[in-house]
């Protein structure tokens, strides 16, 4: 890597942590949640021709027909275009997006970049409900701007916990992964928990820069309180159901108890999915 490279990163890094990150990121949902027409054709016009939205999947294939740039970037898919993978024993992606990381949990750790990883403990806010995934096997998709932004199930389960967890708001690309030590734990995130016919299992949607909110189907849209909040559900959810969804991008962190599924072979870092797609298989 050049000098110059090094020295673009490390300002990037330097950057976000100077910035006032929460403040930014409700500028920007103000912005996001614009219905009038000059003010989000433009914004969406702009970040569509920027990332290269491809609208021929979506069910609405005009841009400008959304309310706001949030309704365009939560907007949802033709039907048909994703379908949910049918075997009984497959795990599915639960998003759009690209593996950043997965593998097995060592002793409460998760891999998060070259040198950096985070704890299933401090990830989920509870020692005592973290403790199932000690040596497990995780699954982290960061859902690119240019990606659907919803979040689906990836294995069918009962919704049984929901943690509100406020944090930072560290972009979540490769680079910051690789600079920021614990990231995923460290940044505002709603954590979901379920018991299914694998035992516990969790979804974990992750926040970050910009980020103008998370939305569950159990909780509505997130409204950060700056303490956390537990709330107990009864949610039976079946395998592709939608969780929830991001305003602007993020990552869903995917955790499974010990010995209950695995991985397939074919997908690493960087891996492209598609959620519905099987990403792994029950034991």
């Amino acid at each position: 890597m050049s000098l110059t490279s090094r020295l673009k990163k490390q300002l990037f890094i330097q950057a976000q942590r100077v910035v006032p990150q929460h403040q930014l990121s409700r500028v920007v949902g103000k912005l996001a949640a614009s219905e009038t027409p000059i003010i989000k054709n433009t914004v969406i016009s702009a970040f569509k021709a920027q990332y290269g939205i491809d609208m021929s999947i979506a069910e609405q294939q005009n841009a400008l027909k959304f309310k706001s740039f949030n309704e365009f970037f939560t907007r949802s898919l033709k039907e048909g275009v994703r379908e949910i993978d049918a075997d009984a024993t497959s795990i599915v992606s639960p998003a759009d997006g690209a593996i950043s990381q997965l593998g097995k949990i060592e002793e409460g750790e998760i891999f998060q970049a070259k040198g950096q990883s985070f704890n299933t403990a401090n990830l989920i806010a509870d020692p005592l409900l973290a403790e199932p995934f000690k040596n497990g096997q995780f699954a982290t998709v960061y859902l690119s701007p240019k990606d659907y932004h919803r979040v689906h199930m990836p294995f069918a389960g009962t919704l049984t916990e929901t943690l509100y967890v406020p944090g930072e708001l560290f972009s979540v690309n490769q680079t910051t992964a690789e600079n920021i030590p614990g990231l995923f734990a460290r940044n505002e995130r709603m954590v979901c928990l379920f018991d299914t016919e694998l035992g516990r299992m969790a979804v974990v949607l992750v926040g970050a820069m910009i980020v103008a909110g998370i939305e569950t189907v159990a909780t509505g849209k997130v409204k950060p309180s700056g303490r956390l909040e537990v709330n107990q559900h009864n949610l039976f959810l079946e395998k592709g159901a939608e969780l929830g969804r991001f305003y602007l991008g993020s990552t869903a962190v995917v955790l499974f108890e010990e010995n209950k599924m695995q991985w397939d072979a074919e997908f690493k870092a960087n891996s492209a999915v598609e959620m519905g797609k099987a990403l792994g298989h029950t034991l």
